[in-house]
């Protein structure tokens, strides 16, 4: 039996081709659910202890007027993980004060110190959080890089242009295969196209930095005693059931 050289090579060229082209999409891809694994696990973790940490912030302040002054003096834009009924709320008091260690010998001067422990836990956390926010963000951007690279390596229409000069047809031997005709061309090139990561800033909140305790202690004791006024001197933790 002849063989057709023509053919043969033909189909060489696609394999590689495919091989190529796939591969490198396969390792993107890879990067992209790595990145979104991460996303969907902070979210269960670090995102929601920043935000307990928050709500026991709240709590104790009580008043709205006092959380929209600590929210401003702690340079927060807006009321990140608040709601109304937080405060009232005796189901997340005990959760968000459980184990929570309490110092002082008077009522008025656990709570200070409440407040002050607090606030410095929140602190430390948002700042664990815009590390990890950090990194993923860099991460976003390296996917966004070698998807720029994959393109200027494999440039679909030209890949599509040369493989209908072969046999007349697009293909890449994965299936993927459509004859010469209206629309058909950018049909594959569609399928093919790689998607750019989803922006992390759509999944995790943005969370400025916050000062030290020691640039705001004086104001944020003023508040502290302001909260303790709130709750009429009878704050109290339920016990967590």
């Amino acid at each position: 039996m002849e063989v057709d050289i023509s053919k043969v090579l033909a189909y060489e060229i696609k394999k590689e081709l495919a091989d190529q082209y796939f591969g490198f999409r396969k390792l993107i891809e890879e990067d992209k659910q790595d990145l979104d694994s991460k996303v969907h696990y902070y979210n269960r973790s670090i995102v929601q202890m920043v935000c307990l940490d928050f709500v026991r912030m709240y709590i104790l302040l009580k008043d709205p007027a006092l959380v929209s002054d600590f929210l401003q003096l702690t340079g927060v834009d807006e009321e990140i993980f608040y709601d109304p009924y937080i405060p009232e709320s005796l189901t997340l008091r005990a959760r968000a004060f459980h184990k929570f260690p309490m110092r002082g010998l008077t009522r008025a001067g656990r709570f200070q110190n409440l407040v002050f422990d607090s606030y410095e836990q929140l602190v430390d956390r948002v700042q664990e959080y815009r590390e990890l926010f950090g990194d993923l963000l860099e991460s976003e951007k390296l996917i966004r890089e070698e998807i720029e690279v994959f393109y200027r390596k494999n440039d679909i229409g030209n890949i599509m242009g040369f493989l209908r000069s072969l046999n007349g047809s697009v293909s890449l031997g994965t299936g993927l295969e459509a004859p010469v005709e209206v629309g058909a061309a950018e049909n594959l090139e569609g399928k093919l196209r790689v998607e750019p990561p989803t922006p992390i800033v759509h999944n995790l909140p943005i969370i400025p930095p916050l000062p030290p305790l020691s640039q705001i202690r004086r104001r944020m004791k003023r508040l502290a005693e302001q909260a303790y006024a709130a709750h009429g001197e009878r704050f109290e933790i339920p016990p967590l059931k």
